[in-house]
């Protein structure tokens, strides 16, 4: 008689739970612990949806589709829009139009990162478009028509150069922006001049390293530079030349950009970097696969697009 009741107790409750669904509910409800509920301030944060994060207080790093060069956008929280190289001279209208299309009327900085082509090429045309506040360059010289005509352009608007050598800082307000390299006046090769910007914004923080190889990077890790950043514009387009396995333990980027032109004749960028970024877990975008590509950040969380 015990165990009769037993069973039809055990019956009326299977009826009562998938009456309610109570117990359909219990089973579906995956338990949450707090760490995937509530990313911390130290990860960043990659949103899927197009929306923008919701302060005003901004900083956009948009690095430009210009083929096998680098052209590189950074908008401020404040306002202030600061252009690091510019391509060859046959993206300039290309960068012009890309500038215009987010709003910037004037650049309050321009940096040269050092006398190459595929990266101040487009700048005469730019710097005759815009009004320009201030430029930086680092002491190479160049003895190309490309890296005169720079010159000329740049003196005939009456413009002051800058010089970018490392502890340098750049004026954008709201954010710590300055040069970490180059630490030297004289190389022999024009690419170690490369001016090294790193940019910090609350939690997130972006190096932008030129074209600079083993040799200055060496320097600046000697240096205790603090190299550490979220984002890491890989140097030299992907080349094997930079990129050093130490360098990227002291960046431990958790994004890197390869700014590179498609089917370009230099084998750019290297398997063996590919494979060292990826070995290190991070995850990579290039611009001849992914287009333009544009981090927006709130000094907390990033948001990431790509193709525009």
């Amino acid at each position: 008689m015990k165990n009769r009741i037993i069973v039809w107790l055990t019956l009326l409750l299977c009826i009562v739970c998938l009456l309610t669904g109570g117990c359909a509910a219990l089973n579906s409800s995956p338990t949450l612990n707090s760490s995937s509920q509530t990313p911390t301030q130290n990860i960043p944060v990659q949103v899927d949806s197009p929306s923008e994060p919701k302060s005003s207080d901004i900083l956009k790093v948009h690095f430009i589709d210009v083929g096998q060069g680098d052209a590189i956008l950074v908008q401020s929280p404040s306002g202030q829009n600061m252009l690091v190289d510019a391509g060859e001279k046959d993206y300039a209208d290309v960068v012009i139009k890309y500038l215009l299309a987010q709003g910037v009327k004037e650049l309050d900085i321009v940096v040269g990162t050092h006398p190459h082509a595929d990266h101040i090429g487009g700048l005469p045309t730019i710097i005759d478009y815009f009004p320009i506040k201030s430029i930086y360059m680092p002491k190479a010289t160049g003895n190309t028509e490309t890296f005169r005509n720079l010159l000329n352009t740049i003196n005939n608007k009456g413009i002051k150069i800058s010089t970018a050598r490392a502890g340098v800082d750049l004026p954008l307000n709201g954010v710590s922006c300055r040069f970490v390299a180059p630490l030297l006046d004289t190389y022999e090769d024009l690419n170690n001049y490369s001016g090294v910007i790193r940019l910090e914004y609350g939690t997130q923080s972006f190096l932008l390293t030129g074209d600079a190889e083993a040799e200055s990077e060496n320097q600046m890790l000697a240096a205790g530079e603090n190299l550490k950043s979220t984002v890491l514009k890989v140097g030299h387009h992907g080349s094997d030349s930079s990129s050093s396995s130490k360098f990227l333990k002291a960046v431990v980027p958790h994004y890197a950009v390869i700014m590179v032109g498609k089917d370009n004749p230099y084998g750019h960028p290297h398997s063996r970097i590919l494979s060292r970024l990826s070995s290190a877990g991070i995850k990579v975008y290039r611009t001849d696969r992914d287009g333009t590509v544009v981090f927006t950040s709130d000094g907390k969380y990033l948001q990431i697009t790509q193709g525009r």
